[in-house]
């Protein structure tokens, strides 16, 4: 019996011997992940059927065919499908081109479409003060949590830099907390007087109670006084948003959210918090200016006496059309 190669995945039909050779190509000689091969290999079988239809190829296809193509089924779907159908469709005619199995590449012009940005979740300064007040610190778990949420919302870490923090990262006199991010980056980001304040409590006391005697370098710790996980920040946060009546409203990066716009609502520069985010770049950062527009709208919406939702008369609501009314 011949042996067969392991499949890329389902295909309609076999495939041109030039998209062929561009997958073994990408698997090959690229190393491509498995995941991105399966799905690049669908997209061109389904590209091959379409041209079929005009009787083509996709080694002769013209410019006129590909944006054909996308001008039907390829451009269906979500953006970040059409964005990789477009990505390769580019990088397969670039191989053909370089292998001079074709001298122009008709997907040259193509222009990968924009991703929608989802603006970030963010809680109002009203929902983190009940989220916080939700926190009970009466025993040692509970000043534990509290500091968490301060420090979250108070100095916008990460979940990964929180559970990095080591005793000698924590300045409470000067106010700053000293942690590091992606690319393991340091910096120190300053925190308030009520972050300061609940996490002092919780390293005089929460946190000795919790180590029952033991060394460890952690700040926070498990119930068992071990180095507190993501898992566990997920289950005390999700407890504390249940006990607000507020499940399934908020994640640890929520507070992150709220912290830089909350920031930028209130005059900071967005220099200055990127900054405190640790961000290399600033366009990261001005998200967060989109979200605080969005918010300073809806407010004007809400209050402006000429922005309310007009009635059908066209007349602003609660006034009278022009012409009637008292004269």
């Amino acid at each position: 019996m011949a042996s067969h190669a392991a499949p890329l995945g389902p295909s309609p039909a076999p495939h041109d011997a030039a998209v062929t050779e561009f997958l073994d190509y990408l698997r090959y000689e690229r190393g491509m992940s498995p995941n991105t091969l399966v799905a690049y290999a669908r997209d061109l079988s389904r590209y091959e059927a379409f041209l079929g239809q005009l009787t083509q190829s996709p080694a002769a296809a013209e410019e006129s065919d590909v944006r054909a193509y996308f001008a039907a089924q390829g451009g269906d779907g979500a953006a970040a499908s059409v964005a990789r159908r477009t990505a390769c469709l580019r990088s397969f005619y670039a191989y053909l081109v370089r292998e001079g199995i074709r001298e122009d590449d008709p997907a040259a012009r193509l222009r990968t479409p924009k991703k929608p940005r989802d603006l970030p979740l963010v809680l109002s300064v009203e929902e983190i003060e009940t989220l916080l007040g939700a926190v009970i610190p009466a025993d040692a778990t509970g000043q534990r949590d509290l500091a968490i949420l301060e420090l979250l919302y108070g100095s916008g870490l990460r979940v990964s830099e929180l559970l990095g923090l080591r005793e000698g990262d924590i300045d409470l006199e000067g106010g700053l907390v000293r942690c590091v991010g992606k690319g393991d980056k340091e910096r120190a980001v300053p925190m308030g007087a009520a972050a300061a304040g609940a996490l002092g409590r919780y390293l005089r006391d929460g946190r000795r109670q919790l180590l029952r005697g033991r060394r460890l370098p952690d700040v926070f710790l498990n119930a068992r006084g071990g180095p507190l996980t993501r898992q566990g920040v997920a289950y005390l946060l999700d407890r504390i948003l249940a006990r607000a009546d507020m499940s399934g409203r908020a994640s640890a990066h929520t507070f992150r959210h709220s912290f830089a716009t909350h920031l930028l609502a209130g005059g900071a520069d967005l220099r200055s918090v990127q900054e405190m985010l640790g961000h290399a770049n600033v366009a990261t950062t001005q998200v967060y200016t989109h979200v605080t527009v969005e918010h300073l709208r809806e407010v004007f919406l809400e209050t402006h006496p000429r922005a309310r939702r007009r009635s059908g008369s066209g007349a602003p609501e609660g006034e009278d059309p022009p012409g009637e009314g008292t004269r």
